[in-house]
């Protein structure tokens, strides 16, 4: 392998999710001559594979929809949620600086343009501070016959609708209620309209988390900022006690990219290092079921612990229940858990949790009660009336499911039960209970269906939207496993996103955000969002950070 020098910048950003592209089109504005570097071949990191929410209270999208608070309520959200666990100044730094950052980008580039998921409740709305309406943001939709050529460099996403068509995450719930609600069946037709012209107009239109990468990196183009792909950070180089560069490599050819005013690392978690999962989470969340990009093997957290750099919240992540479908492939499931007619019980058949609860919290739940799988019952009047892992309502479940034995099915619970090793009694007893209240429209056991986070996915025709009796054959179990959307350690940083040694001071020149440093949620998750939402701040942050402005 030979090495070749190449020429300095002032600041190399390490990845291309929301956190690493913000943060280069910053350093373009504050003057810097800056170069983004990606290990995969693709733009767009797990921001591309996500549902592409924002949780940055009191943004001018907010504003304008008439969602806005002061200042002390949402750090009283914060803190009533985080604890202790997190630097206040961080918290206070990140809800200070949030509202700025989302109207810079809307200044400084015409293609960053965003709408409120209006009623997608944040994840705790019952603690003091929290909002049942929500503070989600989306980029909106995005046609990728502006990027030219680059559009085939994106990362392409499993939550990408059929045919051309698009979804939103402001219009999901309402489309998953289109056997139920007028509501859903309307947003259904005008999605699938849209798909005709958008057709005819010859655009290609995408939603989500490919909607903000898409626009990230044609405001870079035309910010003239490079990006190279398939090069891959191997090390930082350090002089003088401070970081001036990384150590690259690409096309098998090693190379130092110098950097005046130093580094971003936000090449993502260790989602995909099996080493670093074994050595940092919990046993029974060890094997790899992460949704996070492929190419995320904690680089940029190993760089930094190689020069002496603190870590924090190693043993977390954005938890996430998941089925593992055929092939090996990962699909998360969010709104699946709060199906009506539907219940979640362990290995010996009992439930264990509120179903519907925000994902990060039933995962943790999931794994304090010592099951790394668990399994989802339902009966069949669920399957005919709500979609289920990409699956429409009615819809067969594919052959391939049964077969690997991610689907059990029976016309009776007794059979079921003995199919999925649980004894008939207890699955029987668990199911009465469940449907004597379910009938009642209550929960007395977990109080599911109470928050408005478990309603929002729920069915607003019925009395509790998150409840109904499992009444009718055949029943169908789901074997559904403790999975994560990316790991949430990382690099200690501070208020302005520089990493921090094992003493808790600054290392010159190095800078970290989204999944690469240590979540300022610390470990919980306040909202749809809130990982995205502070990756581009403190981007953002350390941008300006190293320009000096």
């Amino acid at each position: 392998m030979t090495e070749q020098q190449e020429q300095d910048v002032d600041l190399v950003v390490v990845g291309s999710g929301a956190g690493g592209m913000v943060a280069a089109l910053a350093a373009r504005a504050a003057g810097l001559d800056v170069v983004l570097v990606e290990k995969a071949p693709w733009f767009g990191g797990t921001t591309a594979l996500s549902g592409g929410g924002i949780w940055v209270p009191n943004n001018p999208t907010l504003v304008e929809a008439g969602v806005s608070d002061p200042e002390e309520s949402v750090l009283t959200y914060l803190r009533a949620l985080v604890g202790d666990a997190v630097d206040d100044a961080r918290i206070r730094t990140y809800v200070q600086e949030g509202p700025k950052v989302m109207a810079w980008l809307e200044q400084a580039s015409p293609h960053l343009r965003f709408e409120h998921v209006a009623g997608y409740s944040d994840y705790h709305p019952e603690l003091p501070g929290g909002r049942p309406e929500g503070r989600t943001v989306e980029a909106l939709p995005f046609d990728t016959t502006l990027l030219g050529g680059l559009a085939r460099t994106m990362r392409r996403t499993p939550l990408a609708a059929p045919m051309g068509l698009y979804l939103t995450e402001a219009e999901y719930a309402a489309v998953a209620m289109m056997r139920r609600t007028w509501r859903g069946r309307r947003t259904a037709l005008r999605m699938a309209g849209r798909g005709i012209l958008d057709r005819v107009r010859r655009r290609r239109m995408v939603a989500l988390g490919q909607a903000l990468v898409g626009r990230l990196r044609l405001a870079l183009e035309e910010a003239g900022v490079p990006v190279r792909l398939e090069c891959e950070l191997t090390g930082l180089v350090v002089a003088d006690g401070r970081v001036r560069g990384v150590e690259v490599r690409r096309d098998g050819v090693a190379s130092r990219l110098g950097a005046r005013r130093g580094v971003v690392l936000a090449s993502g978690g260790f989602d995909h290092n099996q080493q670093l999962r074994d050595a940092e989470l919990p046993a029974l969340a060890a094997a790899d079921a992460s949704g996070g990009a492929n190419t995320n093997t904690g680089d940029g957290i190993l760089a930094g612990r190689a020069i002496g750099a603190a870590t924090d919240l190693m043993d977390d992540a954005w938890w996430m229940p998941v089925v593992r479908l055929p092939g090996d492939r990962i699909q998360v499931l969010v709104s699946e858990r709060c199906i009506p007619g539907s219940l979640i019980v362990t290995p010996e058949g009992r439930r264990f949790v509120n179903e519907s609860s925000p994902y990060v919290n039933f995962v943790k739940d999931q794994l304090r009660a010592g099951h790394r799988t668990v399994w989802l019952v339902m009966d069949a009047r669920a399957r005919s009336r709500y979609p289920f892992a990409g699956i429409l309502p009615g819809q067969p479940f594919p052959r391939s499911w049964y077969e690997s034995g991610l689907v059990l099915r029976s016309s009776s619970l007794d059979v079921l039960a003995g199919r999925i090793g649980v004894e008939a009694d207890v699955l029987a007893a668990t199911v009465d209970r469940f449907n004597e209240h379910a009938r009642e429209g209550v929960d007395p056991d977990f109080a599911r269906g109470e928050s408005a986070y478990d309603r929002y996915y729920g069915d607003p025709t019925l009395p509790n939207p998150t409840l109904a009796p499992l009444e009718r054959g055949p029943y169908y179990a789901v074997r559904i496993e403790a999975g994560d959307l990316g790991t949430k350690g990382g690099l200690l940083t501070d208020p302005d996103a520089r990493v921090l040694d094992v003493g808790g001071r600054p290392i010159e020149g190095l800078y970290a955000t989204g999944n690469t440093s240590a979540s300022v949620m610390g470990p919980e998750y306040a909202g749809a969002g809130a990982t995205i939402g502070p990756a581009m701040v403190f981007g953002w942050i350390a941008a300006r950070h190293a320009a000096g402005v």
